[in-house]
């Protein structure tokens, strides 16, 4: 891995200061491929990894496989009731042992018949009685640290992380009438491949400056980037809040403007008079409306590619309702002509950021989610740094 220079890492400080003073980060770190290494050390061998929902794997014996930054990983539930995540590569030859999703007893290598356990123990290696020290209980597959938070799976690669929770008090208090672990909905689509860098998904989905310009229009006018708040937050906790207010109770997205699904019933009257925005960088954003939650999962393929699940949760009992696909349908109508002029400016931006005259911009009060998520960026692009050089902390001034 090629480090950044020390004085590219000192430049990241200015988007790190407060926000009326903060200017946006170097177009390198969403093009360059040398960062994009950097970053997979400072972000994501580290950092709590969202990869699905626990309602994935209901039943003893379910499995689904998904990918970060290159990595197969297969998440199951074990016939004892416990979700583990764990390394798709057979410990043999390095072929994946499954694919999709489903329910198995256990993960049988296609190319050479080794077999393993749902908790990734190696059961049987045929043929292997003649190697030398062979040992069974060596070669399971890499085991993964898994947390759940609100109905989330998170792992981590790195096994001597810190637990995720602590770190999420203010945004799990934000967001607790939602009681997301009892929420219901079905799982997302395979995801397409889209070609920016995951930063742009991220900082775009928590962008209140666009919202009344680029979305103008009866289906995003009742949520007025004038409204925006932006609660305060340590860069060093898991994840940040944007709180943007309504014009009337339990607005939704569709072409009535308002909730046509059942209103989660733990919510505040205050909770009902905004949208919510909950981040826990760098793989999950929530956008919480009084009906309906929409959940992004990301997770970068390259410095300018990602892909990222999408999906939606519901109050409990919703989807019994008989109209229920007809009331959602209108949602994602609505959400869908939204989201198709967020993906058109994301991958123009992309070729903008690539351009020689891309600048470090300067940022409205509306963008105060864009700061949070630079302090979260630049805090973890610091340590790592100093870590991987051997410098003292305050090589480069703390924010």
């Amino acid at each position: 891995m090629r480090l950044p220079s020390d004085s590219f890492i000192r430049s990241l400080e200015s988007s790190a200061v407060d926000l009326a003073d903060a200017e946006t980060l170097p177009s390198e770190c969403y093009t360059d491929a040398d960062f994009y290494a950097f970053e997979q050390e400072a972000l994501y061998n580290h950092e709590w990894l969202c990869v699905g929902r626990a309602d994935w794997v209901a039943n003893a014996g379910d499995f689904f496989t998904t990918q970060i930054i290159g990595e197969p990983i297969i998440v199951a539930r074990t016939q004892e009731g416990e979700i583990r995540a764990m390394s798709a590569v057979c410990q043999h030859r390095a072929m994946l042992v499954a694919e999709g999703s489903g329910n198995a007893r256990g993960f049988l290598c296609p190319y050479h018949h080794w077999s393993y356990a749902l908790d990734g123990r190696l059961v049987a290696a045929p043929a292997m009685n003649k190697t030398c020290n062979f040992d069974r209980a060596q070669f399971g597959l890499p085991n993964f640290k898994v947390e759940l938070w609100n109905g989330f799976i998170f792992i981590n690669f790195d096994a001597d992380a810190a637990p995720l929770t602590p770190r999420l008090t203010a945004v799990a208090d934000a967001i607790a009438g939602y009681d997301l672990a009892s929420a219901e909905g079905p799982r997302p689509d395979p995801a397409p491949t889209l070609p920016w860098n995951w930063k742009v998904m991220f900082e775009n989905n928590n962008d209140g400056y666009h919202a009344s310009r680029l979305h103008h229009g009866p289906l995003h006018d009742f949520v007025p980037s004038g409204l925006a708040e932006f609660p305060d937050a340590d860069p060093a906790d898991a994840g940040f809040l944007r709180f943007n207010g309504t014009l009337h109770m339990d607005a939704s997205f569709n072409a009535t403007q308002r909730a046509v699904l059942p209103v989660f019933p733990g919510l505040s009257d205050e909770a009902r008079m905004r949208m919510t925005f909950a981040n826990i960088p760098p793989t999950l954003s929530l956008v919480m409306m009084s009906d309906m939650v929409i959940y992004l999962i990301l997770r970068p393929t390259g410095p300018e590619t990602l892909e990222m699940d999408t999906g939606f949760l519901f109050a409990p009992g919703a989807m019994a309702d008989p109209a229920f696909d007809h009331k959602l349908d209108m949602n994602v109508r609505a959400s869908g002509h939204i989201i198709a002029q967020d993906l058109h400016v994301d991958e123009l931006v992309q070729v903008g950021l690539r351009s020689r005259f891309a600048p470090r911009g300067r940022y409205s009060w509306q963008e105060g989610a864009q700061g949070q998520f630079n302090k979260w960026l630049v805090h973890r692009y610091r340590e790592t740094y100093d870590r991987l050089t051997g410098k003292k902390r305050g090589a480069v001034r703390a924010v």
